[in-house]
């Protein structure tokens, strides 16, 4: 059986929430709330939730950009908590993040070639010649001419700057990408472009994207399995395809009644949009953190909190009352 490309068990992520002018901790906030998920070799998972449900701060914690309160990670079987900052700035090469906002991720004192070309001065024995020319070949693989090279980020596109940070993030070849709402910020005539960008990359390349995402109409495009995150805990993993016929967490199912149909006057059963907001991490609610919002919540769901377990051979689920259809 093969290993797993990266593995989190129990992944936990704490902030200290302070207040005063003496910035005393107040609580903390329970970001991700020991997740446990494993991402395949070669496949696209993606991580989906409303705003604040911990996807981020999760997909930094699996690289070790932010470092995690408790819990393991695992690239390729080697604990990379248990590396030192030498070992795993050397590790680097093989796992890289598109950030979310094209603007604030490249240097706007640097030239486009120098930020490209920086991970293959850190990470590479490469002389100058043959980075410039790995710099242009970068640039054209993600649809650039090579005389951008010589522009600074403010005299780019928001679209050409995204390319510009794929190119970035593929400079060192690496096995594992983590796009973290990498079209958000763009557009909607680009978005279209960067997708079929990252699908193109990740066959030629062979990568293993985990892509970060709000959008479930994006992901239901390119993803092969889809976990579901709700303030910072796993509540549903499944492939993409089951998910989207047949939901089983009522939170699931209310992501997916937010996606806009193709069809509106379409007829079928119509399934329960999300109500309220989610509560506060500082104080989650006993029991299921979800019971709150869910049409389906039952006494036991206020005070008992349900463990994610199998429902079938590929998906997993965390409800005391699972749906039984779409």
């Amino acid at each position: 059986m093969t290993r797993p490309l990266l593995e989190v068990e129990a992944l936990v992520k704490q902030f200290p929430l302070r207040r005063g002018l003496l910035r005393r901790r107040a609580g903390l906030v329970r970001a991700v709330d020991r997740v446990s998920l494993a991402v395949e070799r070669g496949e696209c998972l993606a991580l989906v939730g409303e705003s604040g449900s911990g996807k981020t701060t999760l997909g930094r914690c699996m690289i070790r950009l932010i470092e995690p309160t408790a819990g393991a990670v695992r690239f390729d079987g080697e604990d990379l908590l248990a590396l030192s900052g030498a070992e795993l700035r050397r590790r680097r090469r093989r796992f890289q993040m598109i950030f979310q906002d094209p603007n604030g991720s490249l240097d706007p004192r640097q030239r486009v070639g120098r930020s490209v070309g920086e991970p293959l001065e850190i990470h590479t024995s490469l002389g100058r010649g043959e980075r410039q020319a790995a710099v242009a070949e970068l640039l054209e693989t993600v649809g650039l001419a090579p005389a951008l090279a010589a522009r600074y980020p403010h005299q780019l596109s928001g679209g050409q700057r995204q390319r510009v940070g794929i190119a970035r993030a593929l400079a060192t070849r690496p096995e594992l990408v983590i796009a973290d709402e990498p079209i958000s910020a763009l557009d909607v005539s680009v978005r279209a472009q960067i997708l079929n960008l990252l699908a193109d990359l990740r066959e030629r390349f062979g990568l293993t994207l985990l892509l970060i995402a709000h959008d479930l109409a994006v992901v239901r495009q390119v993803a092969d399995r889809v976990a579901v995150l709700y303030m910072g805990k796993l509540v549903e993993l499944a492939p993409a395809a089951e998910l989207f016929e047949r939901p089983r967490h009522p939170y699931t199912a209310g992501l997916l009644a937010a996606v806009p149909r193709p069809d509106p006057a379409r007829r079928g059963r119509a399934r329960p949009l999300l109500g309220g907001d989610p509560p506060s991490l500082l104080q989650p609610p006993a029991g299921c953190p979800f019971h709150p919002r869910c049409p389906s919540a039952a006494a036991r769901c206020a005070v008992e909190e349900p463990a994610l377990v199998h429902d079938g051979a590929a998906r997993q689920v965390a409800c005391f009352f699972p749906r039984e259809g779409a």
